[in-house]
């Protein structure tokens, strides 16, 4: 029995980056082999063991065989005979096909260290071509390392992936995780990208693809796209180290320009309607979480109200935070200003400008939300003012305050 560190970890090793775990094939042994040595069984679909002491996963050395369209397509064999040779060349991009020795020595048939230092993105072998998760994978690598460059080849087929239908078997569970996963690297335009460049983000979010070519009033958009202008904002919510919630609704915020009819550009009057609803049949189609999905929709309906704060009156503001729930829900009204600030960021020549809309906001949810409702509620029902007449006179002393 021999075993191999894998994958990630001798990647970002060889790149000088941080480790935070290690994954391990075996070869040369069996399953009962394992459990005997005291490792413990987790695999499902092929055997995986955790190690008794350090509790990483080792997985039996395996080859696997195309038997259906899609991710779950597949069978697996994992045997004594299967050689590392045989499982590395499974996997996706030459990058992720290195192993080390428990000495350190690096094994590397596919030309990993290679394509590290020339920096390009690279698939292993044509098995890429069988399972459509890579194009994810691949895009979402993209927007990990930037300043890598996929390989035309590797492009090549994953625009004949696309073609063939291959995409169009993903589950929405799976879409949804590489799609998380890649929104919270350093830069997810580059998923977006590389995604289109390869025809995918038509099939997987058309709602996003469709922004591409768009054109918006430059006066507030210098960069004119609606496409580009995404890619801005979601880089500008990775530079403000967004959580993912935040970040989907930033990919959401305007996906109602791209059905804005063409006699109505640039302006797109009443995008943020449109831009609610197909946010919400995109999370639902994805499954997203409940917290992305419930953040998407505000940000998409409220974001220009929330970028014109600043020449709100008392009683536009106390609306505008009713409207966002920010009384009952004030961590959630916090991501709101966070993705709009990256949005009003996310314009060509003005990265870094003030948003001055998020304190403003900010300091009025503080101010109203010291209002003690109870005693005005006390003091109304001594009038004798009941239900609706209670809330109202609670909604005038908040707008009393603002005006203070």
């Amino acid at each position: 029995m021999k075993r191999y560190v894998v994958g990630g970890a001798v990647r970002d090793t060889l790149l000088g980056r941080p480790v935070n775990d290690r994954d391990w094939v075996v070869v040369g042994t069996t399953p009962e082999a394992m459990l005997a040595a005291g490792y413990t069984p987790v695999g499902k679909d092929f055997p995986v063991f955790l190690h008794p002491q350090t509790h990483e996963e080792h997985a039996l050395a395996r080859t696997e065989r195309k038997t259906a369209p899609g991710y779950h397509g597949f069978t697996f064999h994992a045997a004594p005979e299967v050689t590392l040779e045989d499982d590395l060349i499974r996997r996706d991009l030459t990058i992720n096909a290195m192993a080390q020795d428990e000495h350190g020595a690096l094994i590397d048939p596919h030309g990993g260290q290679r394509d590290l230092d020339a920096k390009c993105l690279r698939h292993v072998s044509a098995a890429f071509a069988e399972d459509p998760v890579r194009i994810l994978r691949l895009a979402r690598f993209a927007a990990r390392f930037p300043d890598f460059t996929v390989a035309p080849e590797t492009l090549g087929l994953v625009q004949r992936m696309v073609a063939a239908g291959e995409v169009d078997a993903l589950v929405a569970e799976r879409v949804w995780q590489e799609l998380a996963t890649g929104l919270m690297e350093p830069q997810p335009s580059r998923m977006l990208q590389v995604l289109r460049e390869g025809g995918a983000l038509a099939r997987l979010l058309p709602e996003v693809d469709r922004l591409y070519g768009v054109p918006q009033t430059a006066t507030h958009h210098p960069e004119v796209d609606t496409g580009i202008h995404l890619e801005m904002v979601l880089d500008q919510a990775a530079r403000l180290q967004a959580p993912l919630p935040v970040r989907f609704a930033c990919l959401c915020h305007d996906l109602g320009k791209g059905t804005t009819a063409p006699p109505e550009w640039p302006r797109h009057i009443g995008h943020e309607g449109r831009s609610e609803h197909l946010a919400r049949a995109l999370a639902q189609r994805l499954k997203a979480p409940g917290d992305c999905t419930e953040l998407a929709l505000v940000v998409a309906r409220e974001h220009t109200n929330i970028h014109r704060a600043c020449e709100f009156g008392a009683a536009a503001l106390l609306r505008l935070l009713e409207r966002c729930d920010a009384f009952r829900r004030p961590d959630r009204f916090g991501l709101a200003l966070l993705a709009c600030e990256a949005d009003a960021r996310g314009r060509l020549g003005l990265e870094d400008r003030d948003y001055p809309s998020r304190p403003r906001l900010e300091a009025a949810l503080r101010t109203a939300s010291a209002v003690e409702t109870a005693e005005v509620a006390k003091a109304a029902a001594a009038r004798g003012a009941q239900g609706e007449q209670i809330a109202k006179a609670i909604h005038q002393a908040r707008i009393a305050a603002l005006e203070a």
